[in-house]
């Protein structure tokens, strides 16, 4: 699929600096990351065979690739999944690339195309399928309420709303079909999960509000403190037993 391989390689482009350009370039992001996932407390679970963290301290650059994907997971964004593929996908069917069909119609139709007759870009949409399914954005909203700042809350889960939103509609122009509307099985299993999963979603972030107030508290209980660590451990197991591929 020779002919495909320009526009993969122009997309993947603007999906990778899309993506970096929210992590790395975005002032306060790593604040926001800290306070709205439950990554402090997934690095308390001893789930894995190395640490959370490369070095002790609170800074994205330095997390293991799972715990960071896992923490995304845990707060319904997955993040790791479908960021940046939305602006790549509007970016190739609106602007194009070199070499690239000259109508916006006719670039679509190309990726159209592309999903029909390439396993490769099949298969890339079709994970990117799944994440968005199981993507919350109302349950992630919650979560973001843990950030402190305001200003800093409003301004990257707006970001990150707009992303999901485009990645969404463009999905839905390139595959033709709505979320796993080719896949009724997966679907009806997905929303049997989420009659459980949600709860412990919501019951997560009350958890980890209260944990979080408490552990300011000068000299709180260290038996109330393990009480309240065993529960959000039992929800982000919970949560990660009924997501599956959760990081």
């Amino acid at each position: 699929m020779a002919q495909f391989g320009a526009a993969l390689n122009f997309m993947s482009e603007i999906a990778q600096h899309s993506y970096r350009d929210l992590v790395y370039e975005t002032p306060g992001f790593n604040d926001y990351f800290f306070s709205s996932t439950p990554i402090l407390e997934i690095a308390g679970l001893n789930i894995g065979s190395r640490p959370a963290s490369r070095k002790a301290n609170l800074k994205i650059e330095d997390l293991r690739a799972i715990p960071w994907g896992f923490s995304w997971a845990q707060c319904r964004l997955m993040l790791t999944g479908w960021y940046g593929m939305g602006s790549a996908l509007h970016r190739y069917v609106e602007q194009g690339c070199e070499g690239a069909p000259p109508t916006r119609a006719k670039r679509l139709a190309q990726l159209r195309t592309m999903n029909e007759v390439w396993p490769f870009f099949r298969t890339l949409m079709s994970n990117m399928e799944q994440v968005l399914a199981k993507t919350d954005l109302g349950i992630a909203k919650r979560y973001a309420s843990l950030v402190p700042d305001r200003k800093l809350r409003n301004s990257v889960f707006n970001r990150i709303q707009a992303e999901f939103e485009l990645t969404l509609d463009l999905f839905r122009q390139v595959c033709q079909h709505d979320l796993l509307a080719n896949d009724q099985q997966l679907r009806a299993a997905l929303g049997e999960r989420f009659a459980y999963i949600d709860p412990l979603n919501h019951l997560q972030v009350e958890l980890l509000r209260r944990h979080r107030l408490n552990q300011e508290k000068p000299g709180n209980n260290d038996e109330e403190e393990s009480r309240s660590q065993r529960a959000i451990h039992m929800t982000i197991n919970g949560v990660a037993a009924g997501l599956r591929n959760s990081g």
